[in-house]
């Protein structure tokens, strides 16, 4: 027997036994003219050869995989446009298969059939592998639908479906399809091309929001509309856990944290926070729904399993509009090299894109965070710890960054998480000792610029700490050094709007906040709270009524929605619902004290506006 690679299709038709039965002689006439009309020369035309017959299938080999889909194009389309009753399912799959005289056998000819089980009625389903071969070389969309364990094939298979765009179209030859196709296909690559351009000399912090908020809208749309902002949109779904050990979860929720965190520092992306996406975690991914909620065009998604040493990581780019996909590659590696491994991702992620980037921001968004694994485990685990955010989990946290220190005393990260692990207890009340605290965090963020002066957190930490010390200046100067190092880190844009509010800088104030929620949308951060605030001082009570009702809807039981929902009814006039709204306020907080509230107003106007507001409420 000789071995040979070759692209194998399966083909059969949809039904044959019901039609068999309905009308035996037609269907079998029908048949014969379809197969002399149309079949053979098709399959010739693309140099293929048909090695066997099976009733209602056929089973053709081609040297070419890229022959082999465009003959299943022009199959299908006539099998469509023709007068005649038949209609085909056909599987594609490249292969090392067996051959023996005219005939084929091997697993690349049974995945094939099982792929033509598959795919649906007049469609056509191929494999990864055909995948990964015809991607860049055809015109056609391929829809990614998972991995299908098929009968007696040890490993899943990739499956993609072939969308040829031509199913509207009973006119016309295949050929004439497939250059309108063409023009199909190239039109986005082109709006993004010239997007990236336009966007090219556009400085991130000053983008243009539209100043209308209105309160049935999303926050995203509110916001900035993707395709008209500094560059392409995209969303990191959390990778999915495959390894059947559940306690590894925060391996693949570090590796999704620590992908968005390489994608972010490129200024031509908008990134979506990890707390947002982090929503979706365990729910059906249905990808339109996902990108219109979250406004953004592209959508990747994937998987971890990690075995011993070992590391499989699966990766697809899909643009959200109509479900495309972009890019998809699948990564298995030892663990040893999972920074080497990050860094593919993020770059094929980044030409797929067409994002051109300087060399520069490239070197950043690839540079290891520390030459030891342990380390980086520790790290991972002790980030988990810590976002979630009870007094105990914070405790473990710090010890899990204290080991990862221990082994690699120049770990930068390390260092800071362990700077935002004292920074929270003073945020929560889980000290005595808040300037100690505090201290020790700012100690924490020097050592991480210290070893590594471009980490965005260490500025993001320090900027923290300089709000709470009423050093705003310092914290403003730290929370833009945060953002010019990691333009897509919706905290540093979250903490610099807080503090330009505080400083009195509210249209500053106002696009940080608004850029913040662009960015995530889902944190339980009091950002809302913030942004209406900045309304209600600039005397747009509506629309600060209308951004507070929005965090209520986050936030029920924060007593700081209903004080500023309180003083905005009251400017408002609206009597009722200002004394609702009071109510609530004592309800949530009985010793709740007007002259104690907005003590962190630099511009006291601000502040006593504020109390006229709560007085005229009746608090």
């Amino acid at each position: 027997m000789e071995r040979r690679l070759v692209a194998i299709l399966a083909a059969d038709i949809v039904g044959y036994s019901h039609l068999m039965g309905n009308d035996e002689v037609g269907t079998l006439a029908a048949l014969k003219t379809f197969e002399t009309e149309v079949i053979e020369p098709t399959v010739k035309r693309h140099n293929g050869r048909i090695f066997k017959r099976m009733g209602d299938g056929y089973l053709v080999e081609f040297s070419s995989v890229v022959d082999c889909v465009e003959c299943s194009f022009e199959w299908q389309d006539l099998a469509i446009n023709m007068n005649q009753p038949l209609q085909f399912r056909i599987g594609i799959n490249l292969g090392d298969v067996l051959a023996e005289d005219d005939d084929i056998y091997g697993d690349g000819v049974n995945i094939a059939a099982r792929l033509e089980s598959i795919a649906k009625p007049g469609g056509v389903s191929i494999s990864g592998t055909v995948y990964d071969q015809v991607k860049r070389k055809l015109p056609y969309k391929f829809l990614f639908t998972g991995e299908h364990q098929v009968k007696n094939i040890a490993d899943p298979v990739r499956v993609y479906q072939v969308d040829f765009i031509s199913r509207t179209s009973s006119k016309g030859s295949a050929i004439q399809v497939k250059k309108k196709n063409n023009l199909r296909t190239l039109l986005p690559f082109l709006l993004i091309f010239v997007g990236v351009l336009i966007s090219a000399g556009f400085i991130y912090f000053k983008i243009k929001v539209n100043e209308s908020f209105s309160a049935d809208q999303n926050i995203s749309s509110d916001i900035v509309n993707p395709r008209e902002s500094r560059g392409a949109s995209i969303a990191v779904l959390p990778f999915k856990n495959l390894s059947s050990d559940q306690e590894q979860e925060y391996f693949s929720d570090g590796i999704t944290n620590d992908i968005i965190t390489d994608l972010s520092r490129f200024h031509e992306l908008i990134v979506i926070a990890s707390n947002t996406v982090f929503s979706y975690k365990g729910k059906p991914a249905n990808i339109r729904e996902i990108g219109q909620q979250l406004n953004v065009q592209y959508i990747l998604e994937g998987s971890v399993q990690k075995v011993g040493n070992h590391v499989r990581i699966n990766a697809q780019l899909i643009e959200s509009v109509d479900g495309t996909h972009i890019w998809a590659e699948r990564y298995s590696q030892e663990y040893s090299d999972i920074f080497e491994l990050q860094a593919e991702i993020v770059k094929s992620i980044v030409a797929a894109l067409a994002i051109n980037v300087n060399q520069s921001e490239r070197n950043l968004a690839m540079r290891k965070p520390t030459k030891d694994l342990d380390a980086y485990d520790y790290f991972l685990q002790g980030s988990a710890h810590y976002y979630s955010r009870t007094r105990e989990s914070n405790h473990i946290a710090k010890e899990m960054f204290t080991k990862a220190i221990a082994i690699d005393p120049h770990y930068a990260a390390a260092y800071t998480g362990l700077g935002f692990v004292e920074y929270v207890k003073v945020g929560d009340g889980w000290t005595e000792f808040p300037i100690r605290a505090l201290e020790s965090a700012f100690e924490y963020g020097q050592k991480a610029l210290e070893l590594d002066p471009d980490n965005a957190s260490a500025h993001r930490l320090l900027a923290n700490v300089y709000t709470f010390q009423n050093k705003y200046q310092l914290a403003i100067h730290e929370a833009e050094q945060a953002v010019e190092l990691n333009p897509n880190d919706a905290s540093a844009f979250r903490q610099m709007g807080w503090v330009l509010l505080w400083s009195g800088q509210l249209d500053d104030a106002i696009t940080a906040l608004k850029m913040s929620l662009r960015l995530d949308n889902e944190s339980i951060s009091h950002t809302w709270l913030h942004l209406g605030t900045a309304y209600y001082l600039k005397r747009n009570y509506t629309q600060a009524v209308n951004i507070l009702q929005k965090g209520v809807t986050k936030e029920p039981g924060y007593v700081g929605y209903h004080i500023l929902l309180a003083a905005s009814y009251a400017q408002l006039d609206r009597a009722k619902e200002a004394e609702s709204s009071a109510a609530k306020v004592l309800h949530l907080d009985p010793f709740f004290e007007v002259e104690s509230f907005g003590t962190a107003y630099r511009d006291q106007t601000h502040r006593l506006s504020i109390v006229e507001g709560l007085r005229k409420a009746g608090l």
